[in-house]
This record gives C-alpha cells, structure tokens and sequence, in this order.
C-alpha cells in the first residue's frame, strides 16, 4: 500500500469520524429532553465525547495532510483539492480552540458541517498527487497559503456563531416587514448551503455511475509559417446537459430521463473556457437546491429556519454573538497576515510587483475591507446582535466566492489553483 493510499484512507476515516462527532453533538444538546437524567450533566457528557470524537477525527486529519506531504514532496496545498482538504482541517482546528473557551456543544452542530461540507466539495477534484507547477515552487507556498486559510477557518467558525444567533433571534412568528425580510434573508442563507450540498450530490452520484456527455468543435488557426491548422476542441460533461456549449457539437451523451439532446444552447456572449459547462452545472446546482429544499420543508411542514432554530432556542443569544465575533477577530489578523501582507510579499519575488489587478487578489482585498468594516462597526459603532450576525454570514459567502468563484469562474493568475 503506498502512502496516497493511506492518506485518502485517513481523510475518509476523518469525514467519518466528523459525522460522528455531529450526531453525538446532536445527541448533546436533544437528548436531554427525553433523558431522565440532570439536563445539564447529560449535555456536559456528551459534549466532552462529541468533543473527544472531534479531536480523533482532526488527528486522522492531519496525518492525512503529513502523509500526503510525504508521497508529493511539498506541502499539500497547491490546488483545489489540496487546499480545500486543508481548509477543512483548519475549520476543525478553529472551532476545536473556540469550543475549548466557550465549552458551548450546540458549536458543533453548526460548525462541524462546515467542516465536512468543505471536505466533501473538495473530493468532487482530482486527488491525485501532482507536481509543483513553477508558479508555486516556493518557500511562500506553505507561508501564504496556510495562514491565509487559518484565518477564512476562523471566519468560518464566525460563521456558525451568526448564523447559529440569526436561527435564535429573527422571528417567524413576526408579520412586520422588519420580520418578513430577516425571515427571507434567513431562509436564502440555508438555500444556498443546500445549493452547495445538491451540487456535491450530483457530482458524485453522477461520477459513480459513468456519466458522460461529449462536445467538439474545430477551430481553424495559422501557425508560425502561415499555414491554416484545424486543431479539435472537445468539452466533457460529468453532469447531464442542460446547456449545450456555444457553437460546438454533440459527439457523446447518455439519454437522462428521456433528454437526449441539451435543452438550449449557452448564449454567444458566454465566452471564456467551459463557459457553457459552467452554467450548466449552476443550473444543476440550483435545481437540485430547490429539490432539497422542497423535501426538507415537506418534511418539517415549516420554514427550515424556524425547524433548525428550535436546537439553538435555549441559548443565550449574547454567548453566540460573543462566539462570531471572537472567531473573526482571531481571523481577522491571521488573514490580513497571510491573504495580503505574505501575498504582495510572493507576488513581488514571482511576478516583479506587490500588487496587481488580477481578480484573486482584488476579491481577497475585497474580503479583507468587508472583515475590517465589520470590526470597526462592532467596536466603535456598536452594531450587535442581529446586525453583527449578518455581516458574519456574508462576510463567509464572500469567503466561498473568493475561493470558490474565483478559481473556477474568473480566469486570471491564480487560475491553477482550479486545476
């Protein structure tokens, strides 16, 4: 057995073991009303376990990383995979050092899916153990790119405490437009994260069954002495196509539900690499979102906020806003350390200047004036409570776009990083 192997058995192992530890934070914090036992002793009991079971799957987790760090050579960060596998780790990390100052098990609930939802997107990647492009052949790889996810770790454990006080303070009992709007906001949030789980779903489940949909187009261009070359263009669906890509033909697609051919095509000003698989895969993500969506409320016969927030009415709402707050002021410094001070630092050594406007760097600017707004708002214009909550659950959307939506989407120096 060689060492990737035993890596991608320690990170399974971990993803297991988070699971765990949430059902047994679960159990923590709902087993008391039908337990015959002190309420507050069963909870402090099976959170010390929740919490216990944590920390094993953190140490599968990190011998994953050191194992993987093995078999490649360097530091397991250099794309997509990698670097999503390690931002999983350090969520788990983060909220393993909050949990231990506010010993608050309804965290877990919250935060460990997070966690493992960051874990589960990063398998729809290439795991394979690649080498080191040229960009990323330096000493700055492990300096920027650990710290910079540290800090988006502990944003994201931010996260989990706003939204974890939005679930216990906005009313869906209130008819006022104040009530109406916060209840939509609310109920958008959980779309969304929904949306993220439906595309994680799909990818899977249609990789595990041999999905395929094939394009092709020849482009006709002129080489060096003015001859005319026909090269092959081809574009491969993992996801049934909805949306054919501009301009390029059918070779290959597998009938899905009596759709033997896409829908439309993707529009002609839909222009940059896999544009048309791209919108495709939006399409799937929102439909299959909707789906959950749907069943979810079919089953709690209620809005999904007003379901969810009946495991969090018990808390005191300060000790959750506390929790957001004081994640993303441990972030806040590590980010601005690894994000932008480290960065400029790499980009002058790399590409000869510390600041360009390549579309990674201006949204991670972007994140780190929104983080620097939301403290200045707590501290000198005393926004708390709901409104402090928002501005964490946004603040953490725009995290994801920075990564997520940047990598795959807007091409641009950092563009390898999707690979």
């Amino acid at each position: 057995m060689n060492v990737n192997s035993v890596s991608s058995t320690f990170l399974l192992i971990a993803f297991f073991v988070y699971l765990l530890a949430f059902f047994l934070f679960v159990l923590a914090i709902t087993g008391k009303r039908w337990s015959n036992r002190d309420p507050e002793k069963h909870t402090k009991q099976w959170g010390f376990v929740a919490f216990l079971t944590s920390v094993v799957g953190f140490a599968c987790h990190v011998t994953f990383f050191f194992t993987r760090w093995a078999e490649g050579g360097h530091i397991p960060t250099s794309n997509m995979y990698e670097f999503m596998t390690f931002l999983g780790m350090m969520i788990m990390c983060a909220f393993l050092i909050v949990y231990l100052i506010y010993r608050t098990p309804v965290l877990g609930v919250f935060a460990l899916p997070v966690g493992f939802i960051i874990i589960a997107y990063a398998s729809v990647f290439p795991s394979e153990v690649q080498p080191l492009i040229p960009a990323l052949q330096s000493y700055w790889l492990k300096i920027h790119v650990t710290t910079a996810a540290t800090g988006e770790a502990f944003f994201a454990v931010g996260f989990a405490g706003g939204l974890m006080y939005l679930l216990r303070s906005v009313s869906y009992e209130g008819t006022s437009k104040t009530d109406k709007r916060e209840q939509r906001g609310l109920e958008l949030t959980l779309f969304f994260i929904l949306m993220l789980v439906a595309f994680i779903a799909s990818i899977f489940t249609f990789n595990g069954s041999g999905y395929k949909a094939l394009f092709v187009k020849e482009v006709i261009s002129t080489d060096t002495q003015g001859a005319q070359v026909t090269n092959q263009v081809n574009e491969t669906y993992v996801l049934p196509p909805i949306v054919q890509p501009y301009d390029m033909k059918v070779v290959e697609m597998k009938p899905f539900l009596g759709m033997k051919e896409p829908l439309f095509t993707a529009p002609s000003w839909m222009e940059g690499a896999s544009a048309g698989r791209k919108l495709n895969t939006v399409i799937w993500s929102v439909l299959g979102g909707l789906v959950l969506y749907g069943l979810a409320r079919l089953v709690t016969r209620k809005p999904l906020g007003a379901s969810i927030g009946s495991a969090v009415k018990g808390m005191d709402p300060d000790d959750l806003d506390e929790i957001s707050y004081r994640a993303i002021a441990i972030g806040y410094p590590i980010f601005t350390l690894g994000a932008l001070i480290f960065a400029m630092i790499w980009a002058q050594e790399a590409w000869g200047r510390f600041w360009g406007w390549d579309p990674k760097e201006v949204w991670a600017l972007i994140t780190w004036l929104f983080y620097a707004v939301f403290l200045h708002l707590r501290l000198s214009k005393g926004w708390q409570g709901k409104k402090s909550a928002w501005l964490s659950v946004i603040g953490f959307i725009v995290v994801m776009f920075t990564l997520v939506g940047v990598n795959l989407v807007i091409a641009g120096l950092h563009s390898y990083a999707g690979v």
